[in-house]
């Protein structure tokens, strides 16, 4: 659950719904700067479904006591978010190998960056044992897709790391944007048609106009995203009752624009 302030209160973004964010991304990126990508559908669908696991949590999603809302994703234990990338894999599987094999690296990527979990003897334990499971699975699935002809150009080494780095920045720009961007915000590590750069996101004073992109990374000339979510107007103290306004809070369609710097 991603929660973006708003003047009449929370609005309540699913992480579902802010993977499609990051699959419009994917659909839109490309130019002779950034290059291209493939296997271009199965990237964008990995893309759109990087946050599969979470489909079921975000059904009935638990209360965060301390601020009266949902959990936010980065707040729930260490062992409640390794059980969702847990199922993420076999979700993604239905959709196809390479699809898989994103979201599963994505997952592993998320362990390998950030490593709070690295505090607590526990959660240690869960997710290096996590982790152990995934490196399997993604040498497995590799293997099928390299010994595929239709695959096996895009299951090289280089290939792969191209795409999961692009799903990475889809993801963290997607997170920026559902959030609400009131500051300048720079992304490193961008992979463009021959090497890598930096790109910014520049917001301008005025909430409706659009948020500029440089250097620019898409086809077009501007790209407009559009997602939804749920506006909760007050905190709670029970999670049952929170999870009840939830599935009848009114929704809220955002959208977002995009230019050139």
């Amino acid at each position: 659950m991603l929660l973006r302030s708003c003047p009449e209160g929370i609005i309540c973004i699913t992480q579902p719904c802010h993977a499609w964010v990051a699959g419009q991304l994917a659909r839109a990126w490309g130019n002779e700067t950034f290059g291209d990508f493939a296997p271009s559908e199965a990237v964008c669908l990995g893309a759109e479904q990087h946050d599969i696991g979470w489909l079921l949590w975000e059904q009935a999603p638990t209360l965060n006591p301390r601020t009266g809302y949902p959990h936010r994703f980065t707040e729930v234990p260490v062992s409640v978010h390794v059980e969702q990338w847990s199922k993420a894999k076999h979700l993604a599987m239905s959709l196809g190998r390479y699809v898989a094999l994103l979201v599963s690296l994505h997952g592993t990527g998320l362990y390998e960056r950030f490593r709070h979990w690295e505090n607590s003897p526990e959660s240690k334990r869960l997710v290096q044992e996590f982790l152990q499971h995934e490196y399997t699975f993604q040498d497995q699935l590799i293997t099928t897709l390299q010994q595929d002809s239709s695959y096996a150009q895009y299951a090289t080494a280089s290939a792969i790391a191209r795409n999961r780095q692009l799903v990475a920045i889809w993801d963290a720009l997607s997170l920026a944007l559902c959030h609400s961007i009131h500051d300048q915000q720079q992304f490193d590590g961008v992979p463009t048609a021959n090497g890598t750069t930096k790109l910014n996101l520049i917001p301008v004073e005025q909430s409706s106009s659009p948020i500029k992109v440089s250097p620019w990374p898409f086809a077009q000339n501007e790209v407009t995203l559009g997602y939804e979510g749920r506006l909760l107007r007050q905190t709670f103290c029970d999670e049952v009752a929170m999870q009840q306004a939830l599935h009848n809070a009114p929704w809220v369609t955002i959208t977002n624009t995009l230019k050139p710097a």
